[in-house]
């Protein structure tokens, strides 16, 4: 039969035919075991949902007592706390209908354990359908859902135009058209489409896949907030040795400062520090540091100890070797921080020596711009790959020019999950978002993925499907990867990502399901 190309219409379409071929088989355990397999899947992925939610109020919660982001974090969590209480009256209230489903289908105990007729085709019918003897929850349930939808696009101007198209909750008509096993239109309602004569494993893994929209749901709004008033804070509880310097390039006589302490510094931890060999004060903030006046040429090395105490009670040190060069008066310098390399569109940053002290000396610099003063300076170079960028130092009217390159950023690789071509059909099902990670390269830059043309193929596919994908969100797609099962190809073409030196197509993907 052909499929219409709206996304929710096949998966209405699709779910109807597997019913039908369900009802037709007389429900085979397989199946049965199938379904509760997913359920379980779900109930998980709710779990996880859960604690990333817990996650995002607790740090709303610490904003909201800092002074510093008190006043922002106010109306934003007061947002949060009405999508909380949404969530949570929908989500409980489809947990009753699994234990009222339940009860419809005999549960009882037995040997210590609840059980209930999973096959039954006649307790959510009885539960949902508002024939002899039927409860009419379905329509309920239809009402509540789409009232949750327009609480949650309620909650501010903001929050409907961002999620109005993508919220995890659709809006549910009360009818809808399908096409029969025969290809014909037919108009089923909402009750007789999913719970007519429906197992009850079935019917139960369908609640939980409402509640799953619910918690997705409940994610993107209290995300949105969140990301209103900032980034998630983290409370770290681990200690870590940190050595540093206040230049790696210095002149004869110019004073140079290592700086050592403990991250996460805690009066605890009670760190003792030496610095080439001497034991140093430690300062309130867990710092140590020790000046000193530099002199010959050429690399130096300073060794660096610290020791501290860890959480648990143990000591533990850290040894440093702090490495510095001391250049040759009477000619300029010029030392990359990263390589001889200057790349599009980010702060390259660089460390200039000049022999004559910097009131007598001027920096230039052909095909990019370079700012700050001192030592210490920052390169950006123009849109011009392959071409080279001249840096010229005039330390007391002698000139002295170095270049580098101009490159373009390497491009990012598209992942999904752990990134492997071949991943596995359950891992696939729970991804929820995408991304374009740089490998090996020496800034930490971030790329976003604009847009892909996507296209599922073999395994439960009788014919390629093809999908957009609209940013780093995997939502546009749950349809189709809920279909996906193993021996499913899964291949990502013409991707558009965003990087600091503006959007870029890369490679596409493919992934295999197993």
């Amino acid at each position: 039969m052909a499929l219409p190309a709206e996304p929710r219409q096949k998966m209405i379409n699709l779910m109807y035919l597997v019913l039908t071929a369900l009802l037709a088989l007389n429900v085979s355990s397989e199946i049965l075991n199938a379904f509760k397999v997913v359920d379980k899947s779900l109930v998980t992925s709710n779990e996880n949902l859960a604690s990333a939610n817990n996650t995002l109020y607790t740090s709303l919660d610490a904003k909201l007592k800092d002074p510093m982001t008190s006043e922002k974090a106010k109306p934003w969590n007061e947002k949060a706390m009405i999508a909380k209480k949404n969530s949570e009256d929908m989500f409980k209230f489809i947990e009753q209908l699994k234990v009222d489903l339940k009860k419809e289908a005999g549960e009882h105990l037995e040997d210590g354990v609840m059980k209930y007729k999973e096959d039954d085709l006649e307790a959510a019918t009885r539960l949902f359908g508002d024939g002899k003897d039927g409860k009419a929850q379905g329509k309920v349930l239809r009402e509540k859902l789409n009232a949750y939808r327009q609480s949650m696009l309620g909650i501010d101007k903001s929050i409907s135009d961002e999620f109005s198209k993508t919220l995890a909750v659709d809006n549910i008509e009360e009818k809808v058209t399908i096409l029969d096993p025969h290809g014909k239109p037919k108009e089923v309602d909402f009750t007789n489409l999913y719970f007519h004569m429906t197992p009850t494993v079935a019917a139960l893994t369908l609640l939980s896949k409402f509640q799953n929209n619910v918690k997705n749901a409940e994610n993107q709004v209290v995300t949105y907030c969140h990301n209103q008033v900032g980034a998630v804070k983290v409370v770290y509880d681990q200690f870590a040795a940190l050595v540093g310097q206040s230049s790696n390039y210095v002149m004869p006589g110019e004073e140079m400062e290592i700086t050592a302490g403990v991250g996460a510094y805690s009066k605890a931890a009670q760190p003792q520090i030496t610095i080439n060999g001497s034991s140093m004060p430690v300062a309130e903030d867990g710092r140590a540091s020790s000046k000193f006046k530099v002199s010959g040429s050429g690399s130096r090395t300073v060794p660096v100890s610290v020791t501290y105490t860890k959480p648990d009670g143990t000591k533990e040190t850290k040894t440093f070797d702090v490495k510095y060069t001391v250049g040759t008066p009477g000619g300029a310098a010029v030392m990359p921080d990263k390589m001889n390399v200057f790349y599009i569109g980010v702060d390259n940053p660089v460390t200039i020596g000049s022999p004559t002290g910097w009131d007598r000396t001027t920096v230039s610099v052909t095909n990019a711009t370079i700012t700050g003063n001192g030592s210490n300076r920052i390169v950006r170079p123009a849109n011009t790959p392959g071409q080279k960028a001249i840096i010229t130092v005039n330390a007391d009217k002698k000139p002295t020019t170095f270049e580098f390159r101009i490159k373009r950023i390497p491009d990012p690789i598209f992942k999904i999950g752990s990134g492997k071509p071949r991943i596995t059909a359950v891992e696939f099902k729970t991804q929820q978002y995408c991304r374009a990670d740089l490998e090996n390269f020496d800034f930490d830059l971030k790329f976003n993925v604009i847009s892909a043309t996507v296209y599922f193929s073999g395994a439960n596919f009788t014919s390629v499907q093809q999908a957009q994908l609209q940013g780093n969100s995997l939502a546009s797609l749950q349809n189709l990867m809920s279909k996906s099962g193993p021996g499913t190809s899964i291949t990502f073409d013409n991707i558009k990502v965003q990087g600091p030196d503006g959007p870029r197509t890369i490679d596409g993907r493919s992934f295999t399901l197993y």
